[in-house]
C-alpha cells in the first residue's frame, strides 16, 4: 500500500507532477515510493518467504516470527533488505512510471479515453515491463531471505 500510496507525494518531491515532466522524474518518484515502502514491509516479506519455504509444516505466523527473533533478534526481520529495497525501487519505478507514461500517451493518441480500456492498456503495458525488470531482483531477494 505504501509503495502505491507514496507515488503521488513523491511525484511532487521529484517534480514529476509538473507539465512536461520527463520520464526520469516519474521513475525516480516510483523508486522513492518503492524504497520507502519496502523498508516498512520487509519483516512481512521475510515471514512470508520463510513460511513458503517451509510449506506443509502446519506452523503459524507466530511460530515463524518467534523462530526468527530467537535466532537473530530484530535484525532477522531485515535479512535481505538491501536486495528488497533495490527490487522495490526497480519494481515501483517501472510499474508506476510506465503506467503513468502509457496512460498519458494512450490518451493523447485517442486509442482510449478515460475509463477501464485506458486503465487496462496502461496496466498491461506497465505489468509487462515490470515483470521483465524485476525478475532478477526477485531471485536475489528470495535467496537472501531464506
Amino acid at each position: 500500500s505504501l509503495r502505491i500510496g507514496l507515488y503521488e507525494p513523491m511525484k511532487s518531491v521529484t517534480g514529476a507532477d509538473q507539465p512536461g515532466a520527463g520520464i526520469l522524474s516519474k521513475f525516480l518518484a516510483g523508486a522513492l515510493a518503492g524504497g520507502i515502502g519496502s523498508c516498512a514491509g520487509n519483516p512481512f516479506d521475510v515471514l512470508k518467504t520463510r513460511m513458503m519455504a517451509n510449506e506443509g509444516e502446519g506452523r503459524g505466523v507466530g511460530s515463524f516470527a518467534s523462530e526468527i527473533y530467537k535466532a537473530n533478534g530484530i535484525s532477522g526481520f531485515y535479512k535481505g533488505i538491501q536486495a528488497n529495497i533495490m527490487r522495490a525501487c526497480v519494481l515501483n519505478a517501472t510499474k508506476m512510471g510506465c503506467y503513468d507514461i502509457c496512460k498519458t500517451k494512450v490518451k493523447q493518441s485517442g486509442i482510449a479515453k478515460d475509463g477501464i480500456p485506458l486503465q487496462f492498456l496502461s496496466a498491461l503495458t506497465a505489468g509487462f515491463f515490470m515483470t521483465c525488470t524485476v525478475s532478477p531482483f526477485d531471485i536475489m531477494r528470495t535467496r537472501l531471505m531464506n
